[in-house]
């Protein structure tokens, strides 16, 4: 019986490590590449990269607005990466941050989720600022399809800590609010599930930035555990000997995203990038 995708990715990180690499073609890094800045050259970013990540990393998280820019001959190429990364055993993130209400929702869901369709990913990141139940549908066809959720709870740039640490009636912030609505989805999920097992990590998890405070942001360890996606490593300045101290207890679940940091090294040594940095997150997490 296939694994659910929690335990897809339980079995990522304890095989090739926490390194996710980031597939984001911006223009600066087209240019350093040597690429033109079009939809031709995201494509040969994106397929570049996916053939160096593959077999050293676990994970990649393709950035969509990058490929989006470029309209229809964007998404295409952007659906030929997709394609690209899931053929080569990869775990694929899409990062489209996706949100909204009733059937509109839905039918984002069913554009990235859905078995066979052009843009199907293995997971997508979902924005709960409408509230978590906004996204019931998406919980609902990511469980359907064997696919997982990375839902936004505290994120690292400083515009979003007004908001995601106000705290309402039960005293809560609004990101330790999400992980506990998400969790009970979780615990929920396994429940229903006949594959489940005890200890099996959730399909729904979360983004937490590696540089967030978790005191600050009101948020603790949480059950059942769920993988966390993390950006803010490299550029941003967290490292991998970051990764314990930050995340303590859950950094086992911890997909470390680095993109700008290892992508800068451009094609010619991009695979050697990757490696190396992937073997300094092995060392760290003891794999």
């Amino acid at each position: 019986m296939s694994q659910r995708f929690g335990e897809r990715v339980r079995t990522a990180l304890r095989t090739r490590g926490p390194l996710c690499v980031g597939i984001d073609p911006h223009a600066a890094l087209l240019a350093a590449w040597g690429l033109t800045d079009d939809a031709q050259g995201v494509r040969e970013f994106g397929l570049r990269t996916v053939e160096a990540a593959s077999g050293a990393v676990g994970v990649v998280k393709p950035q969509v607005s990058f490929f989006e820019r470029f309209g229809s001959q964007g998404i295409a190429a952007l659906e030929d990466v997709l394609a690209a990364a899931r053929a080569a055993g990869l775990i694929v993130i899409a990062d489209a941050k996706r949100g909204d209400i009733g059937s509109t929702m839905d039918d984002y869901a069913r554009a990235w989720l859905t078995p066979g369709t052009p843009l199907e990913a293995d997971a997508l990141t979902v924005n709960p600022f409408l509230g978590v139940g906004a996204l019931d549908g998406a919980f609902a066809l990511a469980e359907q399809h064997g696919k997982g959720l990375f839902v936004l709870a505290a994120t690292s740039n400083p515009e979003a800590e007004g908001l995601q640490r106000s705290t309402g009636a039960t005293g809560s912030t609004v990101s330790a609010s999400i992980i506990s609505e998400v969790s009970a989805r979780n615990e929920a999920s396994a429940r229903n599930a006949a594959s489940s097992t005890a200890g099996e990590w959730g399909s729904f998890g979360f983004v937490i930035g590696a540089t967030v405070d978790w005191a600050a942001a009101g948020i603790a360890p949480f059950a059942p555990a769920a993988p966390i996606l993390a950006p803010g490593f490299g550029a941003q300045g967290a490292e991998p000997a970051d990764l314990r101290p930050r995340f303590g207890e859950m950094a086992d679940a911890v997909i470390a995203s680095e993109s700008r940091s290892i992508l800068s090294a451009g094609p010619a040594d991009l695979a050697e990038a990757i490696s190396t940095r992937s073997a300094e997150y092995l060392e760290v997490a003891g794999v």
